[in-house]
């Protein structure tokens, strides 16, 4: 137990002083001065059976405070519940009419995971576009979130910039599980690395994604990633070796989407767990231990320590949970959580190394990336 806790201790010396500062969460995209004239900007939102949302999703792009011609595509993938009609019944006038197409989905084809089959239509919808911005469903918009996208694309010359949009963090598995996961993308790409121009690194947010229709037509179109779950990350590392790509975080461009319960969070986690690990059994394995060691060793050395009245366990226990905490707090802030949840970190972790476990048992099952009615073997 000490020379697991000793090991423990030393990976969470090197995440909080040599990985990318990750921990930080200080990549913001802050406000910047508007220019007069800015590109056009034809945002499109995939959108299957998500009537709920996407009224609020569209609504939020059409009130939008953008210099610049600003027009929405909504690509209804053969929903069942009245998206189309939800995305029209945003507009209140004709002029906002005219800005919003409304697309009936074809068919899903063989090769393509759903997501990108739809925007694939979105983006050849949107035509000679400069800019276009790929957004969920779920996401309502800042009033002057397009414009500062846009300022930050223009002024760094990137071919892609992303925002982890904040996630709704209301609930108990909310706020138990949903800043666990924004630290943990983060640890798992850490975004200084991610947006060091000079760096391989590359990663996005499917969420909100500005994207430079140039650097996408040179790249190769959405078709070079027709068959990616994780499609964010993947147009990342394909737009990258031609422009520099730019990942952050925000305090006020919002998620929708609500996870009550612990099933919901559970089937978010594992529809794409055991496909960042390339449905590799060795990587499930190493991943699995690595996140004992992490997150369940610290607790456990404490707990034993005090049981034995061993001082090296006790303070090699606590003061890796304390170091674990510590690298946890500026993601509690950036959702306005009470620091009292940083000691829970290695409860988030566990489960999400179950999670990870039953995404890879839902492959071998056949129902691996189950979403919304497709699954992908």
């Amino acid at each position: 137990m000490t020379i697991l806790a000793l090991l423990s201790f030393s990976i969470w010396l090197y995440l909080l002083l040599f990985h990318g500062r990750f921990w930080q969460s200080d990549q913001l995209l802050n406000s910047n001065s508007v220019n007069s004239t800015l590109p056009d900007v034809v945002c499109v939102i995939p959108a299957r059976d998500e009537a709920e949302s996407i009224g609020r999703t569209v609504r939020s792009l059409l009130d939008q405070d953008y210099a610049g011609d600003l027009s929405i595509i909504v690509v209804d993938d053969n929903s069942t519940d009245g998206t189309a009609e939800a995305a029209r019944a945003a507009t209140r006038d004709k002029s906002e009419e005219s800005r919003l197409r409304v697309i009936d989905g074809a068919p899903l084809e063989d090769g393509w995971v759903g997501k990108m089959w739809a925007v694939s239509q979105g983006v050849d919808a949107a035509g000679d576009a400069t800019f276009i911005l790929l957004t969920d469903a779920d996401i309502a918009h800042a009033p002057d979130n397009v414009s500062r996208l846009m300022m930050k694309a223009e002024d760094g010359g990137y071919g892609l910039v992303s925002l982890m949009v904040k996630l709704r963090c209301r609930s108990f598995w909310e706020r138990l599980l949903i800043p666990a996961f924004v630290y943990f993308f983060q640890k798992l790409y850490p975004f200084p690395r991610v947006n060091d121009p000079s760096g391989k690194l590359a990663a996005a947010a499917g969420g909100c994604m500005l994207v430079r229709a140039e650097t996408l037509a040179d790249a190769g179109g959405i078709a070079a990633i027709r068959d990616r779950v994780i499609d964010d990350c993947a147009l990342a590392h394909l737009l990258k070796p031609h422009r520099p790509v730019w990942l952050g975080l925000t305090k006020d461009t919002v998620s929708l989407r609500a996870y009550d319960d612990l099933t919901q969070i559970w089937r978010m986690v594992t529809r794409t767990a055991y496909v960042q690990l390339n449905h590799s059994p060795l990587l499930l394995a190493g991943t699995i231990v690595g996140m004992l060691v992490l997150y369940l060793v610290p607790v456990a050395a404490l707990l034993a320590g005090i049981v034995a009245e061993n001082g090296t366990l006790v303070t090699l226990g606590g003061g890796t949970w304390l170091v674990m905490a510590w690298t946890f707090l500026p993601t509690l802030d950036l959702y306005r959580l009470n620091a009292g949840w940083a000691l829970t970190l290695p409860v988030a972790g566990v489960l999400y190394a179950l999670m990870t476990m039953d995404s890879a048992r839902l492959h071998y099952l056949g129902r691996g990336g189950a979403w919304k009615g497709r699954t992908y073997p």
